[in-house]
């Protein structure tokens, strides 16, 4: 990593830094600020944002925009939000609701009894008799080929193309290892073949679901069912009240989260402009880039076609 050290009044450093873009080795401009990293990313918009976000939050909003103005490091918008379980909103910029999906947790009895319908638990025990079995792990040698087995079996994933697809045993090993410090492993095995697994972050307000994959040929044994269950118990016994797994929409994954007992949890996040280019994209509504601003029918036609296209490059 190279680093600057501004001559500025107001400290900071400027750093280039090694990391994943859609599952790709990449560097990235970012800032540190009081012990925080701001990395920028964007194409036309280039917008500022908390490189751990998930895991920390904003120290102080306003010293952090008045360094990201003196650093000049080409960003438009910073854009912060605040972590679960935070919904109400304390700051007076410009504001957006995130939804994630975020499940609730006590105990695991609680869960399995109350906070899932009959056909849910149905699938935990389909998975038991279909000999699913799940335990905690290490990142050793075993995990890691059994995690790569899983990256390689398909080229596409909930109608995308799939990030890790491809990837070698050595290349998994060294880019899964970055914060192992800070995740619990957890396997799923149908006798001696490892068959899905939950990568779970400690984001200490909640549990995060980061990886969580399962092998489609093993799809009839509700494998996915197992590891969330397993999941929840590794909560319980970590003493995080919450789960998140990612964002909250309609699709078939959001079905599958909803019947887990995930529910919709609304975090305020916000915009404040840098540049006034920053201030355009604002009042413009295409701070998130032209993607984000296509009406939701044409979105949704255009997720159908790339997974048609997707599938039937990779022959299904």
């Amino acid at each position: 990593m190279q680093t600057s050290v501004s001559t500025s009044q107001v400290p900071f450093r400027v750093l280039t830094k090694d990391t994943l873009v859609k599952g790709k080795p990449a560097q990235l401009k970012c800032v540190e600020i009081g012990g925080q990293q701001y990395t920028v990313t964007g194409g036309l918009i280039k917008t500022a944002g908390l490189d751990d976000e998930w895991f920390e939050d904003v120290n102080d909003p306003e010293h952090v925009i008045r360094t990201l103005k003196e650093s000049r490091i080409g960003a438009d918008v910073f854009t912060f939000w605040q972590r679960a379980p935070a919904s109400e909103p304390k700051y007076s910029y410009q504001m957006e609701w995130e939804s994630l999906a975020v499940l609730p947790i006590s105990t695991f009895d609680n869960w399995f009894n109350k906070q899932i319908k009959g056909t849910t638990r149905n699938m935990v025990r389909k998975s038991q008799k279909a000999g699913i079995q799940t335990r905690d792990c290490t990142y050793d040698d075993d995990f890691v080929r059994g995690m790569t087995e899983v990256f390689n079996e398909t080229p596409v994933r909930q109608g995308r193309a799939f990030w890790h697809y491809g990837k070698d045993f050595k290349t998994v090993k060294e880019q899964f290892a970055r914060y192992l410090y800070r995740e619990d492993l957890i396997g799923a095995y149908h006798g001696n073949e490892f068959v899905g697994f939950v990568m779970l972050g400690n984001a200490g307000n909640f549990g995060l679901l980061g990886q969580f994959l399962s092998k489609l040929t093993h799809r009839d044994k509700a494998i996915n069912n197992a590891l969330i269950a397993h999941t929840v118990g590794v909560c319980e016994k970590r003493k995080l009240p919450f789960l998140i797994y990612g964002y909250w929409g309609a699709s078939s994954l959001g079905d599958f989260k909803h019947n887990s007992g995930f529910t919709e949890m609304k975090l305020p996040r916000y915009y404040i402009p840098l540049t006034a280019k920053g201030k355009l994209a604002l009042k413009s509504q295409i701070h998130k880039g032209w993607k984000a601003a296509l009406p939701d029918p044409v979105k949704n036609f255009l997720k159908t076609a790339r997974k048609w296209a997707l599938e039937k490059r990779a022959g299904k």
